[in-house]
This record gives structure tokens, C-alpha cells and sequence, in this order.
């Protein structure tokens, strides 16, 4: 029986959203068992096998529904595994993505007793059509990193449990 994992996320403007449905897919393409949610909308987590949760970062802070559902299922997600993602930098130089794991870091020490597995900071997106004045002046820009992304991804799948293919009887890729 495959494990099952929540993959939670927190949006403004959607980018997390589909950085979340990728990560989705590629949890299930490892034989895990997978429900994708807003993290707002998470009522309990005691019925999965691990978590993973991201957030937007928005001007030096994890998007508030990311921190709330650090903050409600605290003590449940003390006893999962869980992997954290947050997407922040507007480009993926060292300094750039060094200050958003700054941010999400300062994010998760608020809930210490939460430790997860893998965090990792992905690039951000700026659509000036969806923002008001002044950022609406911002460059359009997307920095995010597929190839990373599911990279990551497949990285936690192992740390999650994500049964092995080969001893499933499948075909090694």
C-alpha cells in the first residue's frame, strides 16, 4: 500500500500553486499516494503519512496561511515527516536565494517542534498584470526552476517512503 501525503500550499497570485501541482505529480510518478489542498482549507493531518508544505514569500514573510497551518497542526506534524518549500527569490543567485532561506528559516523557528526533512527555496514569478501600483512597475520575471523543482521533489518522495519500484515489479526510469 503506498503512502499517503498531503501536499499543502499557500498562494497569492497562483505560482505556488503549480509549483505544488508539480511536486504532486511527481510524488505520485514515485508510487505515493497524494491530496493537494490549499493549506487554508486543511482541516486535519493525522490521516497522512507525511506532508509537504509550501509558501509564497512576500516582502520577508511566509505567506500567512503557510504559517498557520505550521501553528494548528503543530503537534500532529511533530510526529510526520515533512518537507517545507517557500518561493521568494525574483532570481536564483546565491544571494538572492540565501535571503529568502532567511525568511522561511525565521518562519520555521516559530514552530519548533516541527522538523522537517528537506526545506528548499524555489524562484518566485512576477506577473505585473496581476499587481497593483507600485509593483505593477515591477519587470515581469520567472525564476522558477522545473528541473530543480522535481528534482526536489523526487528527493522527498525517498525521505516521505515512496515505495521502491523495483520492488514493486515496475520498470526502473
Amino acid at each position: 500500500m503506498a503512502h499517503s501525503v498531503l501536499v499543502a500550499y499557500a498562494t497569492k497570485e497562483g505560482s505556488t500553486r503549480e509549483v505544488a501541482e508539480a511536486i504532486a505529480g511527481t510524488l505520485r510518478a514515485e508510487g505515493l499516494e497524494v491530496e493537494l489542498q490549499p493549506a487554508g482549507e486543511v482541516g486535519e493531518v493525522s490521516g497522512y503519512d507525511g506532508v509537504v508544505l509550501g509558501g509564497a514569500l512576500y516582502m520577508g514573510r511566509w505567506h500567512p496561511d503557510a504559517r498557520q497551518f505550521l501553528r494548528r497542526h503543530r503537534k500532529t506534524l511533530a510526529a510526520l515527516p515533512v518537507a517545507v518549500f517557500g518561493m521568494g527569490p525574483l532570481t536564483l543567485t546565491e544571494r538572492d536565494v540565501a535571503g529568502s532561506r532567511r525568511q522561511l528559516e525565521r518562519a520555521l523557528a516559530k514552530t519548533p517542534e516541527v522538523h522537517p526533512v528537506s526545506v528548499a527555496i524555489f524562484g518566485a514569478v512576477v506577473d505585473p498584470a496581476k499587481l497593483h501600483f507600485p509593483f505593477s512597475h515591477m519587470p515581469a520575471t520567472d525564476a522558477r526552476d522545473w528541473d530543480a523543482i522535481r528534482a526536489w521533489a523526487e528527493e522527498v518522495a525517498a525521505e516521505l517512503g515512496a515505495p521502491s519500484l523495483v520492488s514493486a515489479g515496475q520498470a526502473v526510469r
